[in-house]
Parts: C-alpha cells; structure tokens; sequence
C-alpha cells in the first residue's frame, strides 16, 4: 500500500494518516511514535546507585540541585557524601521555590557557570527537577529560559543530567517536559524535546516518606492524571498504553493507604512505580486539556500542579468522553470500575460518567479541594485562563479539540 497521508509531529511522536484509494474516510490513523526513556534504577537504597551513574558520565564537579525543603529531609546529605565517596567534588545549589521561576533557574545557571560543574543531578519533586533540567538547557545553550518555550527549540545537547524524585507523581525525572513559570506574564511555559529526557532516573521509594501529607496527595493525583490523559490522548500508542493503565490502577489502590500510613513501604513502593509508569506514559503519549488548563492556574496563583489537576480533571473527563467515551472503558476497568450493562455489555457513556465520579470520589478522601474558587481563582479570571490555555503544548494532543468557549465553560464548571 502506497501511503499518501500527512504525518503531524507533536514532540518526537508522528501521526501518521493512512490514505489509499481503497481506504475508507473513517479509516483509523496509523500511528508511527518513538518510546523514549531514561536508563532507570528502581528500588529501596538504590540512591547510592546516583554517584556511580555520576562517574560513569564523566563527572567531577556534579551541580546538585535540590530545595530547602528537601535539604530539611536529609536526602541531600546522604547523596553528597556519597558523591564525595566516589572522589566527586559535588556543588548544591537550592534557592528554588515551588512551580520554579524563570529568574531561579536563570541563578542557578549562573551558579553553575561559577563553580565549574559538569553532571546535573536534582535530587527532589518536580519543580527541583524542572529546574535541575532548566540550568541544564541553559549550561548549553545560554540565553533566558523563556527563550525555548515549545516544541524541540533547544539546538545544542546538555549536559548529561541524573534524577531523583522524592515525591510520587510528577514523572519528570523520566520526560521530555520541562515546566517554568514566566513571572511577567504569571503563566507557566512548557518547554518540550527529547534533550530533556534526563540520562538516569534513579527512583528510591524511602526518599517518598518525607513528603507532606498535601504533597502526597498532590502529586499522587497528578500521577492519575498523567495516566487517564496519555490513555486517551491523540498520541497514544499500545506501549504508553500499557503503562497509563498500569499506572492509573495503581494510583487508584495505593494513593489512599500512603495517605494514611504513611510508612507502609509496600504501597510507597507502589505509588513510586505508579509516577514512574505514568511518567513514562506521558512523556511519549503527550497530555490534554488537564495540564493545559491547570499549567495556566498554577502560573498565575502558584498552586501546587496536582491539585489543580485532582480539581479540573472530572470535568475534562467528561468533556472528553461526550466525544469518545470507548477509551474510557479500560480506564473504569483498570479503576476497578464495573460498567457492564444489560447482558454483560459494556457501556462506555456509563464508564465516563463513573471514571469522573471516582476521580473526585479519591480528591475527597485525600482532601483535595472540589472546586477552583476555593484556590483563589475568580470569574474575571477566566477569559485570560482560557486563552492562555489555547497556547499550550499540552492542548495540541487533547482528543477532542476545544476552543476558548469550550475552555472557559469548563472553567466554569469547574468554580
């Protein structure tokens, strides 16, 4: 067969349209995607493994990013002694704050030009590791960090660039996505490309324990998140598949038991491997309208990202499923979700009214918030959200196309 079709890339994955005399206009896209992935390192006391990733990529003087918070825990300490075991000269660099800002990554490179460094290495949730691949960028390609808000802008390779995540659900230390709030216009930026797919991701779940109980849920639902959006995204293939549903089922069984005992090590393992899965889903299979929406609320208000995303994300389920509820199923299924009709058949309008229920059933039991006006946001704020929204990486692999009239409705809804 002679293909004829337009292919559209989003990031590194191409939708390829398959067209041929004999096709029918309905027929089903072939999708052509590449699968990246970090070397991975996945297991209690596996951060020594961190230093030994660090001499094998040449470093010397590695720059540590990490933040005040994280450095409270001591998971900072332990990883600089064992750098400094393996004869490493390691800089840390911590003035970051939550959602890290343009002017805090532009420091931090300024700091890494100052004290010679080599290896980057973050050591933290995602803001630290959007950062930690922020001054990478930069180490290699100068300039401002807004300069490369989009799609595959970054034109010189980085230094080679090792992470650790200490909370479950952010999946950066495995993607091509790096998230920076622009502090002029009070958004966030996604800067996106296979450069930022870090070298070595190395996931111990006892770094987990030491998180707030807020950060747990936060992030936890912003896993979930991340799983049901790259399951139903337009760039979605059966590899990220699997692994958005893996993730979402996990998520789903173990996010609530961390939240109450918080040291049960088994389902911290679980929930490790459910930000690790969903990271992987969504970094190959893209997002929607969740994180476009939610990138935008959090720049302006800086709210921590997994709540907003446990607040919006009913309400984009549903909009979504009005259009294709099939993909919903395997998502109740995965959930737990029993949505057989009459006859045992399934029934995918049923699955999508009953994934958005369970979806805000679990922001209850961890106590995210039901609504956006309870985070600050207002009605006047809509129509600038809405068409801040427009212009996000995320939106483009959505599965149902949105204008700003259908943004600012779920907006709405969501108040």
């Amino acid at each position: 067969m002679v293909l004829v079709g337009e292919a559209r890339r989003v990031g590194d994955s191409v939708l390829l349209a398959r067209r041929s005399p004999e096709d029918s206009p309905s027929a089903a896209p072939l999708r052509l995607s590449k699968f990246h992935a970090p070397e991975i390192v996945f297991g209690e006391n596996s951060l020594p493994e961190a230093a030994h990733a660090a001499v094998r990529l040449g470093a010397r003087r590695p720059f540590v990013v990490t933040d005040p918070g994280v450095m409270e825990a001591g998971w900072p300490v332990e990883l600089l002694a064992q750098l400094r075991t393996a004869r490493l000269a390691p800089q840390v660099w911590f003035d970051l704050t939550p959602n890290p800002k343009d002017h805090e990554i532009e420091a931090g490179y300024a700091r890494y030009l100052d004290s010679g460094c080599d290896v980057v290495l973050g050591i933290g949730g995602g803001s630290v590791i959007d950062a930690a691949k922020g001054v990478a960028l930069l180490a290699a390609n100068g300039g401002r960090i807004l300069d490369y808000e989009g799609i595959d802008r970054i034109a010189h390779p980085i230094p080679p660039m090792i992470m650790m995540p200490t909370t479950s659900g952010t999946g950066a230390d495995v993607s091509q996505f790096c998230i920076v709030t622009d502090t002029e216009r009070h958004t966030k930026i996604t800067i996106m490309g296979r450069t930022l797919v870090p070298d070595v991701s190395v996931v111990d779940p006892r770094l987990l324990v030491t998180m707030p109980e807020w950060l747990n849920a936060a992030t936890g639902l912003d896993a979930l998140t991340h799983g049901i959006e790259a399951f139903v995204s337009l760039a979605h293939g059966p590899l990220t598949d699997h692994h958005a549903l893996q993730a979402i089922s996990l998520v789903n069984s173990n996010l609530a038991e961390t939240m109450l005992r918080p040291r049960n090590a088994t389902a911290r393992s679980l929930m490790a491997q459910a930000a690790l899965e969903a990271g992987l889903a969504f970094t190959n299979a893209i997002l929607g309208a969740t994180h476009a929406m939610s990138h935008q609320v959090g720049g302006m208000l800086d709210l921590p990202h997994g709540v907003v995303n446990g607040v919006l994300l009913p309400h984009v389920i549903r909009f979504n499923g009005a259009a294709e509820p099939e993909r919903f199923v395997p998502i109740a299924q995965a959930m737990g979700i029993d949505v057989s009709g009459p006859g045992g058949r399934l029934d995918a309008t049923e699955a999508v009214h009953r994934v958005a229920e369970a979806v805000r059933e679990l922001g209850d039991e961890v106590g995210v918030p039901k609504d956006l006006s309870s985070l600050g946001v207002t009605a006047e704020d809509i129509p600038r959200l809405s068409q801040l929204t427009l212009g996000d990486a995320c939106l483009t692999t959505n599965p149902r196309g949105a204008s700003a009239e259908d943004i600012g409705a779920l907006f709405r809804a969501a108040m």
